[in-house]
């Protein structure tokens, strides 16, 4: 008899319940697999580099387990419904006594999921599924009237009060497997269904544990304790950037949340305030993925608030362009998609700017960014991704009311005050005095080859409000 660990987004070895699950003993054999569904994975928006490194971070830990004696397959498979026949085939072809996951929460594997239940009663296989991408599971926190949060303050009360309930040590790596209880050749049997290991190693992103797990020291020994007055200010690279880590499940929610819990003297709130701010944005990313949980139409990208399902967006391709290529006149902005497209990644703060800017002073549909943001992400999450663009578009949950508009030159001059970030990435503009740098007047642009601003502040900023104000009447 044997017992199928199913690997999905909780690439890892530490910290993974339903692989301890699978190995709680040695009565049974363990046998692990892994799906690469590009073709899938392409429909849902994620890009050519975040995919790679998934196909990384699944090399890596099919290595980690053969260190402890566990095969495990990966397969080849265009879609969710292709993964799961497979699965079922292999259940069907060995002796597998149950079959462990950890839950996802999006729409399309949730319904993935459910017919795999139903096919699992129908052929009396016993299923064992575990929550590792959230502290306190979704369902489990309800306002008064038992309905989800739909407002994120009331929503971290909640969940501080349970905390005490849920904050537990994170696991070990499970014991070593006899390396003769299952047969490794059984990769042999499946080699014309298996994805060749081929990726491309990523210069500036490494997803392995251990490297995750430097990272969160690091962060939390470096820049932990002023990451309440640094995470702003994009020049000093002083966030963790283990979103990374988190949205590919090398790393746990609750490997970061128990060790900064550690170094706030066992606080999750009213310790030190940088490792509490820090906290509370991973409190945030648990917020999003119990809403897409609470409201599945999330998934589908409808707008959380019904009434501005249909605000009347401009559809101009032209200035769509000009933001996604980072030459919108803006410095800010420019510097900030091209940071994107460049490192797959950009700071939190700009992530609200740029998406501001499209929304509110381009007046373009947030799910025109919410898809680029997501092609270009290493770290891309529909959850989170979807939750900060309908946030910035004030069509979400919690969202900024539509009548706060960011000024993008008073972000910048607040945020990078002498304009290092912006040199970084628009060396155009280095020869520029600090100040010059947020605003270049019209001499500086033609004299640097940066473009007109796109619109004006002014102009824009009213033509938004007037937009959402319409909505109300």
């Amino acid at each position: 008899m044997t017992r199928l660990m199913w690997f999905r987004t909780d690439l890892r070895v530490l910290d993974n319940p339903a692989l301890m699950h699978s190995r709680r003993d040695d009565e049974e054999a363990t046998l692990a697999i892994h799906f690469v569904t590009e073709a899938q994975w392409q429909q849902h928006d994620l890009g050519e580099r975040r995919i790679n490194l998934m196909k990384q971070a699944a090399c890596n830990l099919q290595q980690s387990l053969d260190e402890l004696g566990i095969p495990l397959l990966i397969l080849k498979k265009d879609t969710f419904t292709e993964a799961k026949e497979a699965l079922q085939h292999l259940i069907e072809t060995y002796d597998i006594s149950e079959l462990n996951y950890n839950l996802e929460y999006e729409v399309n594997e949730r319904h993935r999921d459910i017919e795999l239940c139903q096919w699992s009663k129908d052929n009396a296989i016993q299923i064992n599924k575990f929550h590792d991408q959230c502290i306190v599971p979704p369902g489990d926190l309800k306002t008064q009237n038992g309905d989800p949060y739909r407002v994120y303050s009331p929503f971290r009360k909640a969940w501080l009060r349970l905390k005490q309930d849920y904050i537990n040590a994170p696991s070990s790596a499970p014991g070593q497997q006899d390396m003769h209880t299952i047969s490794h050749d059984i990769r042999d049997h499946w080699a014309d269904n298996s994805w060749s290991p081929e990726f491309t190693e990523d210069a500036l992103w490494d997803p392995s544990e251990d490297t995750a797990h430097e990272q969160l020291k690091e962060f939390l020994d470096k820049d932990g304790l002023q990451y309440h007055e640094q995470r702003d200010l994009p020049e000093l690279d002083a966030t963790s950037r283990l979103s990374f880590y988190l949205a590919l499940g090398v790393l746990s929610p609750r490997q970061c949340i128990y060790t900064a819990w550690q170094r706030n003297g066992c606080l999750l709130s009213g310790g030190e305030n940088g490792l509490d701010s820090w906290i509370n944005e991973l409190v945030w990313r648990e917020f999003y993925r119990h809403l897409i949980v609470a409201y599945p139409e999330l998934c589908k990208h409808r707008a959380f608030r019904s009434d501005y399902e249909n605000v009347p967006w401009r559809d101009n391709a032209s200035d769509f362009e000009r933001w996604c290529k980072g030459e919108t006149g803006y410095p800010i902005v420019d510097a900030a998609m091209k940071q994107l497209v460049d490192q797959g990644w950009m700071h939190n703060r700009l992530r609200m700017v740029t998406a501001m800017f499209l929304t509110k002073h381009l007046l373009i549909d947030w799910h025109k960014g919410e898809k680029f943001f997501s092609q270009h992400l290493v770290d891309a999450d529909l959850a989170s991704n979807n939750g900060g663009w309908q946030w910035s578009a004030s069509t979400g949950a919690d969202g900024a009311p539509y009548f706060r508009i960011f000024n993008p030159v008073t972000q910048s001059e607040r945020f990078d005050e002498q304009g290092h970030f912006i040199a970084r990435y628009l060396p155009e503009l280095n020869g520029l005095s600090p100040k010059a740098r947020h605003f270049p007047d019209d001499k500086a642009r033609k004299a640097c080859g940066y473009p007109e601003a796109i619109v004006d502040h002014k102009a824009a900023r009213q033509r938004a409000l007037d937009t959402f104000k319409s909505m109300e009447n």
